[in-house]
């Protein structure tokens, strides 16, 4: 369970840098800052998701870059 937590603490610090980004983008492409921020609303719970269930897919089956300690 302790990976599991760790996952979830990354996903949402990582999410947090990721939306700050988005709003920005967004904004400056838009020239809006509410259409920035609805943009940014949005993305950070799909983001969130998706990140989530990629870092538990590498967990799970892949080893790539663990070290074997046998």
């Amino acid at each position: 369970m302790p990976a599991v937590k760790r996952h979830i603490a990354k996903t949402i610090t990582w999410r947090i840098v990721g939306t700050i980004d988005t709003i920005i983008l967004s904004w400056i492409i838009t020239g809006d800052l509410k259409v920035g921020m609805a943009i940014g609303g949005v993305e950070v719970i799909t983001k969130m998701i998706l990140y989530f269930l990629h870092e538990r897919a590498w967990y799970k089956f892949s080893k790539f870059g663990l070290k074997n300690e046998k």
